[in-house]
């Protein structure tokens, strides 16, 4: 692995444009793996997702990038905050987050994404969070292999199951 200076730091209002970059380019790369299943979404939903979360006080979720020795953004891991569950559930409430992280194609290899997990490790941390959990298609093997190396290990099983409402299936078969 070649040896690259990096800085990781919160992100602000100043790199949403990057960050907007990394999710569409993200999206495209995702599509390649499975089209039916990932989508490129609008421009300017991502363009408010993201200036939402830089401005957040409360500092719910985080956004931190990484910077090369240029000072271009090259790489965002997202900390997803999960509600803690009702109630009157029976599961035991965790402080727990997802993370997501993106690299551009040219700094992989650098140790971006290693620098952003551990960035992301201690934000979660210092927030009191206790578990992480990186939500992976199972048909992406590159991001299993990244994850895995970073100690995420299967925890669980998730199953699903499509439902089809009368009006999808009425544009389906055209009625609509």
């Amino acid at each position: 692995m070649q040896e690259t200076r990096l800085t990781v730091r919160p992100a602000t209002l100043a790199d949403v444009a990057s960050l907007v970059e990394l999710r569409l380019a993200n999206a495209e790369a995702h599509i390649a793996l499975d089209a039916a299943t990932y989508r490129v979404p609008p421009r300017e939903a991502v363009t408010r997702h993201f200036a939402a979360m830089v401005a957040d006080e409360a500092g719910r979720d985080g956004v931190l990038v990484t910077e090369g020795h240029d000072g271009q953004v090259v790489g965002m891991v997202e900390v997803l905050r999960h509600s803690d569950p009702p109630d009157h559930q029976i599961l035991r409430p965790e402080p727990s987050a997802q993370v997501h992280t993106v690299v551009l194609p040219a700094a992989r290899g650098l140790g971006v994404g290693s620098a952003l997990l551990t960035a992301a490790t201690q934000w979660a941390s210092d927030r009191g969070i206790t578990y992480l959990s990186a939500g992976i298609h199972h048909r992406n093997a590159d991001a299993v292999r990244f994850y895995s190396r970073h100690g995420y290990t299967d925890t669980g099983l998730s199953l699903g199951k499509s439902v089809k409402s009368p009006r999808r299936m009425a544009r389906l078969d055209g009625r609509a």
